[in-house]
């Protein structure tokens, strides 16, 4: 039995392969737009483990297997056998004996790796604590639907140095646009230790320079699932992260706001950008069904 194939940070695709993942996901969208049925991943079922909660992510990656003409199972760990103490090799080398591909929502990390180790089938990271690579698939193919290639273009990340913002670094060596960073002191991304990714990124603490002549603004929550404890002390730290009227005026006229999602609106992004013309995340938010679904075929039929 082959090796299979995994999705855990975008760096495990080339670059030709997640533009052929992005050019996809937009005929895929097409293809669903014009009400085509289209069925590849019949009788195929995806399991999907979940230790963090989720909207997006969840509603996603099932109604894509629906739509695809497959299924999927929800796993918590409330329902598993994980939240009992079985070891996670156990229930990955026993998962992948059923299903044909697996997604994990995970806090850490290191349990995807130690997940695809042990799996006979592809395992999917739909979120650690480190990278959020299906996201990334998503605001691709966002931009690349609105304002073309993203090759050359300059992006600014303005917030915490998180999971999101080292999937958009792995994204500036993969799709080759110039990476901007602007996080307070002790929040910076924790990936740069990696000359290949430090080559990749500007990292500054003024938010107004980050944007200034950008193409596209990101930002992320301040405080992530898990870091509830921290809230107060990440609310004074960055205070003066927030993308307002005043971020997106220093990026250029075309420019456009992307939020992974849930959003704060008066935290890390002003009402009047989050709701304003130029916000752009209800098309990113869709675009992770479509994605997720080019995904899924690469991962099952292409490699077939």
């Amino acid at each position: 039995m082959s090796s299979p194939r995994h999705f855990l940070t975008l760096l495990d695709l080339d670059s030709a392969q997640l533009l052929g993942l992005i050019q996809r996901a937009r005929e895929l969208k097409a293809m669903q737009y014009r009400g085509e049925i289209y069925e590849p991943l019949k009788n195929r079922v995806l399991g999907m483990v979940f230790e963090k909660s989720s909207t997006r992510t969840r509603v996603s990656f099932e109604t894509a297997m629906i739509q695809f003409g497959g299924g999927a199972i929800f796993l918590s760990p409330r329902d598993t056998q994980l939240g009992r103490g079985e070891p996670v090799e156990d229930t990955a080398r026993v998962l992948s004996r059923m299903v044909d591909v697996i997604m994990l929502r995970t806090y850490t990390h290191e349990m995807q790796e130690r997940f695809a180790a042990h799996s006979r089938v592809p395992i999917i990271n739909g979120l650690s604590d480190l990278h959020h690579p299906c996201q990334l698939l998503a605001d691709m193919q966002t931009f690349f639907e609105l304002r073309g290639d993203i090759r050359g273009k300059t992006v600014a990340w303005i917030g915490d140095g998180n999971n999101m913002c080292h999937s958009y670094i792995h994204a500036a060596r993969r799709f080759g646009f110039q990476l901007r960073i602007a996080c307070p002191e002790g929040y910076d991304p924790t990936i740069l230790d990696d000359p290949e990714n430090a080559a990749a990124v500007r990292l500054g603490r003024d938010p107004l320079a980050a944007a200034d002549g950008a193409d596209l603004v990101v930002t992320d929550v301040w405080a992530s699932m898990g870091q509830e404890e921290e809230t107060r002390q990440r609310e004074r730290a960055f205070a003066s992260f927030q993308v307002d009227a005043a971020v997106m005026r220093r990026a250029r006229p075309d420019a456009i706001f992307m939020h992974c999602l849930p959003a704060h609106r008066g935290e890390e992004v002003s009402a009047e950008v989050m709701d304003g013309p130029r916000s752009v995340a209800w098309d990113e938010a869709e675009n992770r069904l479509h994605a997720q679904k080019a995904l899924l075929e690469f991962l099952l039929v292409k490699s077939d």
